[in-house]
This record gives C-alpha cells, sequence and structure tokens, in this order.
C-alpha cells in the first residue's frame, strides 16, 4: 500500500509490521519456530487459554498472526491459499492452522461446494485475541510518536516506509 495514501500512524504500523516479519533468520534461530528455549507450552496459567499475544512463539508467532489477519479479511481459506497469503509452504500453514484450531482460535470444515477441501475459518476467539492485538500495537505506534508533531510523525511515516521497501528487497543476504 502507498505510504502517501495512509493515516501516519497506520503508515508506521504497516511498516512495523513488515519490518518485524522480514527479520534475518540466520544461525541458531531455529527456523520458524525460533530458538528451543522458545519453544514449548506457555507457563500454567498464563493468559487466555494459554494465549500470550503475538510474540508468544508458542503460537508461531508472527506467521499465526498473519493467518489470522488473513482470515480475518477473507474467512473461509484453505490452507494452501493461506501458506500462499502468509508466506510460509503449505505444511508450514497445515501446521499453524492444526495449532490454531486445538487453542479455539480457528475452526477447519469440509468446503460446501468441493468435499475434498476443507476451509479454514477464523472463530470468535481468533477475532479477539487479533482485535487486542492490533488495538495493543495502534497504542504503542501512538505512544511512540506521542511527542512528534503532525508533520514530524507524517515525515516519520514516509521515511521509514521507505526504509522498510528498501530492506525487504534486499537480495536476501543478511551481511552479519
Amino acid at each position: 500500500m502507498d505510504p502517501q495514501s495512509q493515516e501516519p500512524l497506520e503508515a508506521i504500523e504497516q511498516a512495523v509490521i513488515a519490518l518485524r516479519h522480514s527479520r534475518p533468520r540466520g544461525p541458531g534461530r531455529g527456523g520458524h519456530d525460533g530458538p528451543p528455549w522458545m519453544r514449548g507450552g506457555p507457563p500454567h496459567g498464563a493468559g487466555e487459554r494459554g494465549i500470550r499475544g503475538p510474540h508468544d512463539r508458542t503460537l508461531g508467532g508472527a506467521a499465526r498472526f498473519r493467518m489470522l489477519a488473513a482470515l480475518r479479511d477473507r474467512d473461509g481459506l484453505s490452507v494452501s491459499e493461506i501458506a500462499e497469503l502468509i508466506g510460509v509452504d503449505q505444511p508450514r500453514a497445515s501446521r499453524l492452522v492444526n495449532e490454531s484450531a486445538e487453542r479455539g482460535l480457528v475452526t477447519r470444515r469440509a468446503d460446501e461446494r468441493d468435499a475434498r477441501r476443507s476451509v479454514v475459518e477464523l472463530t470468535e476467539l481468533g477475532r479477539s485475541l487479533l482485535s487486542r492485538t492490533t488495538e495493543s500495537r495502534r497504542t504503542a505506534v501512538a505512544d511512540a510518536v506521542a511527542g512528534f508533531t503532525a508533520e514530524e510523525t507524517a515525515t516519520f511515516a514516509n521515511l521509514l516506509a521507505r526504509f522498510v521497501e528498501a530492506w525487504t528487497q534486499r537480495d536476501g543476504s543478511h551481511g552479519h
């Protein structure tokens, strides 16, 4: 989306999301699941059904929230459609869907038009978690630029969007 067509806070939020999703996965990152010490179940009694938020590696981190957002925007997606939309392979998308279904965030059902195909839909719990997370992120962005003038916020939004565009267009060499 063109940063000029967005409100500055929305543009900053989208840039931060894009930047977080483009972090390099260098040695020791453990692939998509993070390092071993970030895997496993949440502490007993942590959050709603053990859900801690968008950085909860037990939920699949950012990929899970991209999936929930994709389903919010267009419910009834197949696993392969989800994989394509959120930028993961089909087996990873399938695991995300299965784990999310176990936590009550999504449901799977047979497609009414093609019984060989299953579709994934967001539950109320999934919508609630996504809504709380989105609101929390928006509040954090607003708080971060609270000391900026409107002009500074707009300038920062434009510069950050340009930075993220350049960052995400890199050829994959991360020069650590």
